[in-house]
């Protein structure tokens, strides 16, 4: 497997830094995914990037650190695929739509990413806040405000509570990107379903 291009020890301007650090996190996402954490060790992560181990501690202080940052990275990567998807669309409900599609797409995309949330639950679960919760409850004013103007425009019922909407979306996708991960499910057509119950409904219009 081929490694990513590393930048020569005498590039030391703060940009090749950071995408030294960012082809690092990619490498060793990779591996904690298909390793796990307790046996991905920052050998076998120097190994596969081809660098010295001594290399990645000027990067990262421990294992842990560096489990950490895939995981940041991962999901601050999600957060700016999701809204760029949806600043692609005018329309709220079509913000909306677009949003969760991308939301799906990405975790299909991106198997490692599911992985890591499983590993960071089962080895930091005294974290204060999981990583990924972290960086959803930083996007719910941006939604809350997509949402109130549905409400204050009347396009959905008015005795709706927004942060209740959030959450039921919020816990929906989150739930069906793991039961897509596990059952191998297409993205594509869970989103497909998900808009024509949501929005459509369940009940029969015509009892």
């Amino acid at each position: 497997m081929s490694t990513p291009a590393i930048p020569t020890a005498s590039e030391k301007t703060p940009d090749r830094k950071a995408e030294r650090r960012q082809a690092i996190v990619t490498t060793a996402a990779r591996l904690f995914a298909v390793k796990g954490y307790a046996n991905c060790e920052m050998e076998s992560v120097a190994a596969e990037h081809g660098v010295a181990k001594g290399t990645l501690y000027l990067y990262f202080k421990s294992k842990q650190e560096l489990f950490c940052a895939c995981v940041d990275q991962g999901m601050r990567e999600l957060q700016e695929t999701v809204q760029a998807a949806a600043e692609g669309e005018a329309a709220p409900f079509d913000r909306i739509s677009a949003a969760i599609r991308a939301y799906l797409l990405f975790f299909e995309r991106h198997p490692e990413q599911v992985e890591l949330l499983i590993q960071e639950r089962a080895f930091f679960h005294d974290r204060q806040a999981p990583t990924y919760f972290t960086y959803r409850e930083q996007s719910r004013e941006r939604w809350r405000a997509v949402w109130t103007g549905l409400v204050e425009d009347g396009s959905i019922r008015p005795d709706l509570n927004v942060d209740q909407i959030l959450d039921f979306i919020g816990n929906l996708v989150y739930g069906t990107m793991f039961t897509n991960h596990f059952l191998g499910r297409s993205a594509e057509e869970q989103y497909e379903g998900i808009m024509d119950i949501f929005y459509r409904g369940i009940r029969n219009s015509q009892t």
